[in-house]
């Protein structure tokens, strides 16, 4: 026979609950230090890899239309130009600066670091030269600019890439490791179960739910559905790590939507953008003013000079109309490109009163810039309308329509753009440069 048990029933029911309370902790422990370490992965994901993506994304853009100054250049030699391209290379300059500070796993890459430095050499290089080449120097130097930005758009290309596999990874990862969290905490609690006491499911459905959760959010936002909420309000590691999320997921979404909505030529913001400074006033009770901004036969200088330089007027007005605003306007006034040749100011009645008069006024100066000598001359030239007749159009004017919301009985951002559009059409009739404000009561 055996030896008999020396434990009573009592030691055996506290032994039962102090393995229970042993198992409970190591797994409640294991539990909370995977998450501890998840939360820092994704704060340190959000803060780096993700804010690096935005960054560089800006840098290629900013080179692209660096590239399109000196080809512009390069065929008309406008020295004016030049001092584009001195902002640009500042700009760059300024979001290099707060890529190479960002915490990075890694650090960038030495290619990236060669690419700059050569970019950065052969810019300096180019406007160390005289302002205007004479018409005999050879333009390989300014094809050595090209050649550097086109390689390090290259260069850029390839981190982003593998910023982007980086994310993919490190989400994969989260996703792993919350897996193996679940997996090891439940084994513990189920341990500690076995042993007899129910406390234990009350440990297991915790954990499950909230590991479950962090997977399922790991999964949804990698997949891009920013919006998607864990549901977790506690003060811990579980919680922290379901707010981490919800702010990486907003962010994202913001990016993503600016991103979207920008307009790609003038860097402006579009049409959600706009709709959503209009609700927010209109909610807010302010009374404010739309100034609505046409320009007048933009289509003719268009099918004349090209789209090239098209663009080249669109991108100008619109930094013209920034500058303007930033001078005389309010520090929350809201400078908007609805597109094409249209642009939207949100602004105070009292600051309209004297934007209107400064646009035209800014944009007559501005316009003979964009003609020929022979055109600017006649003051008009011989263009197809677009009905194909043949018809003499003269130099681009601009329209200024101002729509204020105490005139309107029920100011919505429908009702503003209806009256701006109306106001527009009279304005395009009449000849010149011109502006008008909407001054009829409670319409």
């Amino acid at each position: 026979m055996g030896r008999p048990s020396r434990l009573t029933v009592t030691h055996k029911i506290a032994l039962s609950y102090l393995l229970l309370a042993l198992f409970g902790a190591l797994a409640i422990l294991y539990a909370l230090a995977c998450l501890g370490e998840q939360t820092d992965r994704t704060e340190a994901l959000v803060a780096g890899d993700f804010a690096a993506l935005g960054i560089a994304r800006d840098l290629r853009q900013n080179l692209l239309s660096q590239e399109r100054v000196e080809r512009q250049f390069l065929l008309l030699k406008d020295p004016a130009l030049r001092e584009l391209l001195v902002r640009r290379g500042e700009e760059f300059a300024d979001n290099w600066d707060r890529l190479s500070r960002l915490p990075l796993q890694g650090g960038l890459p030495d290619s990236l670091h060669l690419a700059v430095t050569e970019y950065r050499l052969i810019l300096d290089g180019e406007l160390a030269a005289p302002k205007q080449p004479p018409p005999g120097n050879s333009e390989a130097g300014k094809s050595a600019l090209i050649a550097s930005i086109d390689g390090l758009i290259g260069a850029l290309d390839t981190f982003l890439a593998e910023r982007g596999a980086h994310i993919d990874q490190s989400l994969q990862e989260l996703t792993r490791r919350s897996a193996e969290a679940f997996h090891r905490a439940i084994f513990f609690a189920l341990l500690g179960l076995a042993l007899g006491t129910p406390v234990a499911l009350s440990v297991i459905f915790y954990i499950h739910r909230s590991v479950s959760g962090l997977i399922s959010a790991t999964r949804e936002i990698a997949a891009g559905s920013f919006d998607y909420q864990i549901g977790n309000s506690s003060r811990d590691e579980f919680g922290q790590l379901a707010r981490a999320f919800g702010e990486m997921g907003i962010k994202l979404r913001e990016l993503d939507q600016l991103h979207l909505d920008a307009n790609p030529l003038t860097r402006l913001p579009g049409n959600l953008a706009i709709d959503q400074e209009m609700s927010r006033r209109l909610g807010a009770g302010s009374p404010f003013a739309q100034v609505y901004i046409d320009l007048d036969n933009f289509k003719a200088y268009n099918d004349r000079y090209g789209y090239q330089a098209g663009s080249d007027v669109i991108n100008r007005v619109g930094r013209m109309i920034n500058s303007l605003v930033k001078e005389i306007g309010a520090p929350d006034d809201l400078v908007g490109h609805v597109g094409g040749d249209d642009y939207v100011v949100i602004t105070t009645t009292e600051r309209a009163e004297m934007l209107a008069p400064g646009l035209v006024e800014a944009f007559d100066r501005l316009a003979p810039e964009f003609y020929s000598a022979e055109d600017r001359q006649a003051g008009s030239f011989v263009a197809h309308d677009r009905y194909g007749v043949e018809r003499q159009f003269p130099l681009m004017t601009i329209s200024v329509a101002v729509v204020c919301t105490d005139n309107l009985s029920h100011p919505s951002p429908e009702a503003i753009s209806r009256e701006s559009a109306k106001l527009k059409k009279y304005l395009k009739d009449k000849p010149g440069s011109n502006f008008l404000f909407d001054r009829r009561d409670k319409r």
